[in-house]
C-alpha cells in the first residue's frame, strides 16, 4: 500500500536530471488518435464550445475548409503537455503551456506526439515543502509528419503532506450567489459572441480593443466530468484496467485520511476530501481545462478564417468548486511580419472574487 504522503529526495531530483533530453514516444495513448467527427463534438461540448464550425457538418460545409475542423487545443485531447512525469508519489499541479500552432487540424487527421524534458528548476514553496519546477516540450505531427504545434509546458511537483500542512489556500470560502447573481452569470453566457463566418479583418481591429468575455461556471462536479469526456485523464481507468496501472505504478495511491481509502491523486479534481489533503479547501479544475477555455475565447473573437498562432496562460490560482471564470483580453498590438497580419492580445481568466487566476497571452492571423 501506498504510504500517505512521499518525501521528494534529492536523489529524485538528481535521477530525474538525468532524462533531460531524453525523446520520449508513448507505449499507449493518452486518449485521441484521431480527429473523427466524434471525438471534435465531444471535446468541444467538453469546454463548453458551441461553435459551429466543430460539431454543424452543414455549416462547416459553406466555408472554406469544406468540412468540419477542431479547434486548436483539441491537442489537449491528445495528450496534456505539462511537465512529464517521473516523480512517483509527488504531487504535481499542472502550472501552464506556451503553445505555438502551425497548421488546422482537419477531420480525420491522425495525431501523434513525442515529449522531452528540458528542464528543473528547484524551488521554495509557500505551500509546499520541496518542490520543483519541471519544464517539457511536446510536439504533435499528424498522419502526414507534418509539425501541426509545439509546446512548452511546465508543472510543480511538490511535497503532499508539506503541501497540505501550509494551508495557504485554507481561508477560501466557498463562493456563495443571490438568485440576482446567477442570472447576471446566465446573462453573459446569453452575451457571448461567436464571429463566426463574419469575417474579422486585420484592418478592423484596434489596439485597445476588447474580447467579448466568456463566462464558464459557477464551476461543479458536471463540468469537469465532462471535460474528462472530451479530452480524456491521465489517471482514470476502470476497474481491471485501474488495478493493472496501479500493480506497474504503486507510488500513484494517495490516502484519504478520512476514509483511509487509496485512490488516484486525480480525484483532488473532484472529492473536497482528497483536495483537503494538500492543503486546497475544495475540488478544483484542470490546468488542461481552464487553458482550453481561454482557446475557446480565441477561438470565438477571430472567427472560422482567423488562425491562432500562439498561446500562452499560467496557472496561479486554484478554481474551486462554485467559482465563476470570466475569461477576457484586450487588443494590445497589430502589425505585419513576413506578410502576415498579426494581432497581439493579453488575456486573462478572473474569478468572482476579481482575481486573475491565469494571466495569458495570444497570437493571431487574420485576413486583410
Amino acid at each position: 500500500m501506498t504510504q500517505k504522503h512521499s518525501r521528494m529526495t534529492d536523489e529524485m531530483i538528481a535521477n530525474q536530471r538525468k532524462r533531460i533530453g531524453e525523446v520520449w514516444h508513448p507505449r499507449e495513448p493518452f486518449y485521441n488518435t484521431q480527429a473523427t467527427k466524434d471525438a471534435i463534438r465531444h471535446f468541444a461540448h467538453g469546454i463548453g464550445d458551441t461553435n459551429p464550425l466543430w460539431t454543424d457538418e452543414g455549416y462547416a460545409k459553406k466555408t472554406e475548409y469544406g468540412s468540419i475542423i477542431a479547434p486548436p487545443l483539441f491537442l489537449m485531447s491528445v495528450y496534456w503537455p505539462g511537465g512529464g512525469s517521473g516523480f512517483p508519489g509527488i504531487h504535481a499541479w499542472h502550472a501552464g503551456n506556451d503553445w505555438e500552432f502551425y497548421r488546422r487540424i482537419v477531420l480525420g487527421d491522425e495525431l501523434t506526439y513525442t515529449n522531452t524534458i528540458v528542464d528543473l528548476v528547484e524551488k521554495k514553496s509557500k505551500m509546499a515543502g520541496k518542490s520543483v519546477i519541471q519544464y517539457s516540450d511536446t510536439i504533435f505531427k499528424n498522419q502526414r509528419d507534418e509539425v501541426v504545434a509545439k509546446v512548452r509546458g511546465w508543472s510543480v511537483w511538490a511535497e503532499r503532506g508539506a503541501s497540505g500542512d501550509k494551508g495557504k489556500y485554507r481561508d477560501i470560502a466557498s463562493a456563495k450567489y443571490t438568485r440576482e447573481d446567477i442570472q447576471k452569470i446566465y446573462d453573459d453566457y446569453d452575451r457571448e459572441e461567436i464571429r463566426g463566418g463574419a469575417t474579422r479583418y486585420w484592418e478592423d481591429v484596434k489596439v485597445g480593443d476588447e474580447l467579448t468575455p466568456v463566462v464558464k461556471g459557477p464551476l461543479s462536479l458536471r463540468d469537469i466530468i465532462a471535460f474528462n469526456m472530451g479530452a480524456g485523464s491521465i489517471f482514470i481507468r476502470a476497474h481491471r484496467l485501474f488495478l493493472d496501472y496501479q500493480r506497474r505504478h504503486p507510488a500513484i495511491g494517495m490516502i484519504d485520511s478520512a476514509t483511509g481509502i487509496v485512490d488516484i491523486p486525480e480525484l483532488v479534481h473532484m472529492e473536497k476530501t482528497r483536495a483537503g489533503e494538500i492543503g486546497i479547501p475544495g475540488a478544483y479544475d484542470y490546468g488542461p481545462q481552464r487553458i482550453c477555455w481561454l482557446g475557446h475565447l480565441m477561438t470565438n473573437w477571430m472567427g472560422d478564417t482567423g488562425f491562432l498562432k500562439k498561446l500562452y496562460a499560467e496557472i496561479r490560482r486554484f478554481n474551486v468548486f462554485n467559482d465563476t471564470t470570466w475569461l477576457k483580453g484586450r487588443v494590445t498590438d497589430k502589425y505585419v511580419k513576413e506578410n502576415e497580419h498579426l494581432v497581439d492580445i493579453e488575456c486573462w481568466a478572473e474569478n468572482q472574487r476579481g482575481e486573475v487566476t491565469m494571466p495569458g497571452r495570444a497570437t493571431v492571423s487574420l485576413p486583410t
